[in-house]
């Protein structure tokens, strides 16, 4: 049976009825998503992560990129990203099926270690990128998914498994970037220790030269590499993290716009609601008005 036809059986089987349901795993960092049908474009932050399209169609939208992938491709992300994504194809006859493996600086570390691979040929550094799935990956990826019908193989073959998948990514097109993920010195570790400080102080007043010392880098080669892995620069990066932030409380509280912009860093609340309207396409509150009268299912996706 092809890797490709097995893999859309056993995510079907795993995942149930539902009309979306994104699921962990037995398998520490794995999941499995199935949706049966397109989603609304939305907003969130991707972790470092390898996401594998069995079925359907998705859109990713990092700054001002477009990444579209379909059957058979996979994603790789380096840093935490804000993005915007929506499923492109599905429907309840094919739905759009995949499976996403957290990706580890420390297990890529120690593989690059035990292999003393240290720098591969210059590679043009990003934050995120697109690529055809190679026989081997979707094998070891199948044998994966396998082991959640032998939970006691789990503890014993797994981390061999997870070797094997960060293996095949090394020695495939997105191996550059895959290397600089475990790499403590590269230029992408540098810049996502300043991305995961921003990340977690967007709400707060930032000056980009403690960000570029954060870093260790020059004024100047941080806005390079800052801009070159996440599509946008640090100000941006922040906008983006707190209008997907507030956008998100809008839908699930009750609070009133004001208060939730004051929450996410705006202290004036016509900035909040200008540039919430000109990223969304609708005022802060008429947007969740209608997010919220969606279905879960349109609004939501791996």
């Amino acid at each position: 049976m092809e890797p490709l036809i097995e893999l859309r059986e056993r995510i079907i089987r795993h995942t149930g009825p539902e009309e979306l349901a994104t699921i962990p795993t037995a398998i520490g960092g794995m999941k499995l998503s199935i949706c049966r049908t397109t989603t609304e474009p939305i907003g969130h932050v991707y972790e470092p992560v390898l996401v594998v399209v069995i079925q359907g169609q998705k859109q990713t939208v990092l700054g001002e990129r477009i990444f579209d992938y379909g059957v058979g491709q996979y994603l790789v992300v380096s840093v935490d990203l804000p993005i915007t994504s929506h499923i492109a194809f599905a429907n309840e006859e094919e739905p759009f099926l995949a499976v996403a493996f957290t990706l580890r600086p420390a297990s890529i570390a120690s593989l690059l270690l035990e292999a003393m691979i240290s720098e591969g040929p210059p590679v043009e550094i990003s934050g995120m990128g697109v690529s055809p799935a190679p026989p081997d990956l979707l094998d070891a990826i199948l044998r994966m998914i396998r082991l959640l019908e032998r939970p006691k193989d789990i503890p014993i073959l797994m981390p061999g498994l997870e070797r094997e998948i960060l293996w095949r990514l090394l020695n495939g097109d997105q191996g550059g970037l895959v290397r600089q993920i475990g790499l403590a010195d590269s230029r992408l570790s540098q810049i996502s220790h300043a991305i995961r400080w921003l990340r977690s102080h967007y709400a707060e007043i930032i000056r980009i030269e403690d960000m570029a010392e954060r870093a260790g880098m020059s004024l100047s080669t941080f806005h390079r590499h800052f801009r070159a892995v996440t599509a946008m620069t640090p100000i941006q990066y922040q906008k983006q993290v707190r209008l997907q932030e507030a956008r998100m409380r809008l839908i699930a509280e009750s609070e009133d716009v004001a208060s939730v912009g004051f929450s996410v860093g705006y202290d004036s609340p016509s900035q909040f609601s200008r540039e919430y309207s000109r990223l969304f396409g609708l005022p802060p509150g008429r947007d969740a008005d209608r997010l919220r009268q969606l279905s879960p299912e349109r609004r939501v996706a791996m």
